[in-house]
């Protein structure tokens, strides 16, 4: 016979951090019709042809990474969870991942005609970079080990995004595009808890490896970390090379790496600081908000056509062991 099916009672809760996570998530819960897309096509008709063709790569892109979360980074990291409560957190992420994935649907289909979202998604589903980054990932959700997994998707959440975040963070400082920016700010919060919450049960599974083992697993993922930056040089220089922003934009990425490293427990690998990030970009991120550290109430939360903002507190991953 087999073992009793045990029900999850969030009255006896293993890890803190668990709990606080799904109260977190759940507050900040939202929805991208409650977003109206339409009022930025008076500014998506100034954009050039450029900027345009720049903007539907940058959320293919995007669409493609959700879409790999949701489906499988999700999934597999279910398969090690140490208590009931995590698996439920996890089931939260995996949903506003889908989320995510058709809020770029929904910005598609405000800005663009169906025969260039026709395109878009050709465009997304054959270029070799975007391609690379994501059967990588993959590939160590399927065959690696639990910590090689959190390590994977904590640089898919914290890094690798960030090459098509760039676009609309620079438009939201140049007052275009306010309301396709929401959403990404919108997405932007969830990002930073879920990197954070996984970088956490990273920490603690390292910390119950051998030394020799933590080495070698740590020798591994900066590996992995140069091998995707690799891809993500190429990648940038491939859509943003045109426009002229892709120096700026790898120096984005650079920091973003960093902040990866840092939800993760381990030492920064590039010099790039805010300070070397274009300011443009990062007052999209930092602005005025009464959200002040990663557990923090959303207060009032979130109501139609409105955003809780985030401090760079809110932006800096890290969580204080």
């Amino acid at each position: 016979m087999s073992d009793n099916y045990i029900a999850i009672n969030w009255n006896a809760i293993e890890d803190a951090i668990d709990k606080a996570t799904w109260e977190k998530l759940t507050e900040q819960f939202w929805l991208d019709t409650r977003i109206p897309l339409s009022n930025d096509l008076d500014d998506w008709r100034t954009l050039s042809t450029a900027e345009k063709d720049l903007v539907g790569k940058v959320f293919g892109g995007l669409t493609l990474l959700d879409t790999l979360q949701s489906q499988d980074g999700m999934a597999s990291l279910k398969a090690s969870v140490r208590t009931q409560h995590e698996e439920a957190v996890l089931n939260n992420i995996q949903f506003m991942e889908s989320v995510h994935a058709k809020s770029y649907s929904s910005i598609f289909e405000t800005l663009n005609q169906p025969a260039e979202i026709d395109e878009i998604f050709a465009w997304t589903n054959s270029n070799e970079f975007l391609q690379y980054k994501a059967q990588r990932i993959e590939k160590i959700y399927a065959e690696g080990t639990p910590l090689q997994k959190k390590i994977a998707s904590v640089f898919l959440e914290t890094f690798l995004f960030y090459s098509g975040f760039y676009t609309p963070l620079y438009y939201l400082g140049h007052n275009k595009l306010n309301n396709v920016a929401e959403i990404i700010k919108l997405i932007l919060r969830d990002e930073s808890v879920h990197g954070t919450y996984i970088g956490y049960k990273f920490q603690r599974g390292l910390a119950e490896l051998p030394e020799t083992e933590q080495e070698a697993l740590k020798t591994w993922m900066y590996d992995l970390l140069m091998d995707l930056y690799s891809n993500e040089t190429n990648f940038t220089h491939a859509i943003y090379d045109e426009v002229g922003w892709s120096e700026s934009v790898l120096t984005f990425l650079r920091y973003n790496a960093n902040k990866a490293l840092m939800n993760l427990g381990q030492d920064p690998l590039f010099p790039d600081t805010a300070d070397d990030v274009n300011p443009v970009v990062m007052n999209g991120i930092s602005t005025t908000t009464s959200n002040h550290d990663f557990f923090s109430q959303v207060g009032n939360g979130y109501r139609l056509g409105e955003l809780e903002t985030m401090e760079d507190a809110d932006y800096n991953y890290g969580i204080d062991n």
